[in-house]
């Protein structure tokens, strides 16, 4: 994957001068939102091709690059807390925001509901990846002390938007897998529904991958091919669900 080989060993390159500064992982995080909202303003406010195409284009991959570099950073310092996750989940969504609205204007706004449903379904693909290998998904916050009403207006963020999705995704999804295992699937048929190759595809739907094309649609000064993907992404996800079935249904007449 793209993050993989690119982004995250050359964030990793960053990690220990800015641990040795002491440098807090949500500044990082707020300085990566600050990238993304002002390529938004310049791909909005047009201009030389310079300016309104190749800036933008190269400030979402150094986003990119800072948004590997703030989860790498906390745990390397042990400073993971609950607030700096929520925040960057929610920052990230400003900006995904303001790049829509740049590019498509008001259609802009259902793009970026149909876009968190794809990288919800990212997130609940590895979540259901991981869970049913008997796997970690997330590691517990190594700091306390978050200010309580920081924390408490992002929870709320979160429960407001996030939190629906996933729900109804995940209900979703766990009735799809019932329909075809029955009401009990075996473990081995729930890790058939969670085949690698399968996670994998919505991880390469995931945001480095969208800010790298977009970046691409950038130079090639056709940002609205990025917008115009985003449906067509979602009928791939509608596929490979129907692939993820197909995995069950071998898996049990295999065992049959």
């Amino acid at each position: 994957m793209m993050n993989e080989r690119l982004y995250r060993p050359l964030a990793q390159l960053l990690v220990d001068p800015l641990a040795r500064q002491n440098v807090n992982p949500v500044h990082v995080v707020l300085v990566h939102t600050a990238l993304g909202v002002y390529a938004a303003w310049l791909i909005r406010r047009g201009g030389p091709w310079w300016r309104s195409r190749l800036t933008p284009a190269l400030l979402l991959q150094v986003k990119t690059v800072l948004d590997n570099l703030d989860g790498q950073l906390a745990r390397a310092t042990g400073q993971t807390t609950e607030t700096g996750r929520y925040l960057d989940t929610e920052m990230d969504l400003v900006v995904d925001l303001a790049l829509n609205v740049a590019i498509a204007g008001r259609a802009g706004l259902p793009l970026t509901v149909l876009q968190s449903l794809i990288l919800t379904t990212d997130f609940l693909w590895e979540q259901g990846h991981r869970t049913a290998r008997g796997e970690v998904f997330r590691e517990g916050a190594a700091q306390a002390g978050d200010d309580p009403r920081v924390l408490a207006a992002l929870k709320a963020v979160y429960a407001a938007y996030f939190s629906p999705q996933e729900r109804v995704l995940g209900g979703w999804f766990e009735t799809r897998l019932n329909a075809v295992a029955g009401d009990s699937p075996t473990p081995e048929q729930r890790r058939a529904y969670t085949h690698l190759p399968i996670t994998t595809v919505a991880a390469n739907l995931g945001l480095t991958t969208q800010l790298a094309f977009l970046g691409a649609c950038l130079l090639a000064n056709r940002p609205q091919f990025y917008t115009r993907s985003l449906p067509f992404q979602a009928l791939l996800l509608l596929g490979v669900q129907r692939w993820r079935e197909q995995q069950v249904r071998r898996e049990t007449v295999s065992r049959t």
